[in-house]
């Protein structure tokens, strides 16, 4: 049993949502769902997206925050490492870099990185707060940087008012919000033919699966319209998977089991052969390769043989391809329902 094995089967948050309860101790195991449905082991199908965490640092605190990230937070990916993705980048055949935190934008070497992605002709996504680009004159000159390279901004935002968003986010996070939108809007972003796409992304508030994606995308897309002449692309709906902050809470209001239990009845076999993971690889901060960013938080790099070979500067297009891509129940959040990835719904 090699170090990444020890770390898997010791998670303390792994072992909880197997063992804390009777419920959950009755649970089927997502290998076992995946077994049913002829899709285990489950392996990729390419090396589509390579997603880069570029730190932890945020200038939020959100409450469903799977990563944990925060002011507190000094987890940053140093050039070092970011040039080790530009490595892979070029040797993988990667068609997107999807770039996230955190607030990626506090990462001091971001513009670096997105220039050097630029020149190589990459299709980029930056994950964006919104309120970053908005609340320190250091990133006001973003959105338009943005533009200049073509780069697609995929924003959070957990509902068109005030009140739940504020709820979620902290006080005063909808108005910013809406500004940053307003702004890129102004730059083309979201407008018909302008090529510069802006998408939203919404995870529920509760414990409870998000609406069907394309209806919300609509009333997302009528409300901020009507309310503040705000348009964009594309809504994606992100099931909150029973990890970190969204855990505590699950946990602080007593929805563990019922939530787990929604989401193993929910299972869905073709969302479950659509998952993000067959087709993307996650980097950590510190240069770690993982099958999702969830895995990630939860320490569970790629299988890749020994440690060594796990990481970003060791990346090996052949070793990943035979991977076989690890799970656990948190798992059964991806494929409940119509799915959740980072892009949205998957059914």
């Amino acid at each position: 049993m090699n170090k990444n094995t020890v770390e898997i089967d010791f998670h303390p948050e792994l072992e909880l949502l197997r063992n804390r309860t009777e419920t959950l101790r009755s649970l089927p195991a997502f290998d076992e769902k995946l077994n049913e449905t002829g899709l285990h082991p489950l392996t990729p199908t390419g090396l589509d997206i390579l997603q880069v965490n570029v730190g932890y640092m945020c200038n939020m605190t959100c409450k469903h925050c799977h990563v944990d990230a925060g002011p507190h937070r000094k987890e940053i990916m140093p050039r070092k490492t970011l040039q080790h993705c530009l490595d892979a980048y070029d040797m993988g055949g990667f068609k997107t870099v999807d770039i996230t935190g955190g607030a990626p934008e506090m990462n001091p070497d971001f513009r670096w990185f997105v220039d050097e992605l630029h020149q190589r002709g990459a299709h980029v996504i930056v994950r964006s707060n919104l309120t970053i680009l908005v609340t320190n004159p250091k990133y006001r000159e973003l959105p338009a940087f943005f533009a200049e390279r073509g780069v697609e901004v995929t924003c959070s935002l957990p509902f068109y008012n005030r009140v739940t968003t504020d709820r979620q986010r902290g006080e005063g996070t909808y108005d910013r919000s809406v500004e940053a939108l307003k702004l890129l809007n102004d730059l083309g972003y979201g407008k018909d033919g302008s090529g510069l796409e802006l998408n939203l992304v919404y995870n529920p508030a509760g414990a409870f699966l998000p609406l069907p994606q394309q209806e919300l995308e609509a009333d997302f897309k009528r409300q901020l319209r009507d309310k503040h002449g705000v348009s964009f692309n594309n809504l994606f709906t992100i099931t909150n998977l029973p990890i970190s902050r969204y855990l505590d809470y699950l946990l602080r209001s007593d929805n563990l089991n019922d939530y787990m239990v929604t989401l193993v009845n929910a299972y869905n076999p073709v969302a479950a052969e659509k998952v993000m993971c067959r087709n993307t690889i996650s980097v950590g901060w510190d240069g770690r390769m993982f099958d999702c960013d969830f895995n990630q938080m939860l320490l569970m790099p790629v299988e890749a043989g020994d440690s060594n070979a796990t990481y970003i500067q060791n990346f090996d297009t052949e070793t990943l391809m035979k991977r076989r891509i690890r799970t656990g129940q948190h798992c059964f959040g991806c494929t409940a329902g119509a799915g959740s990835s980072c892009g949205g719904s998957l059914a």
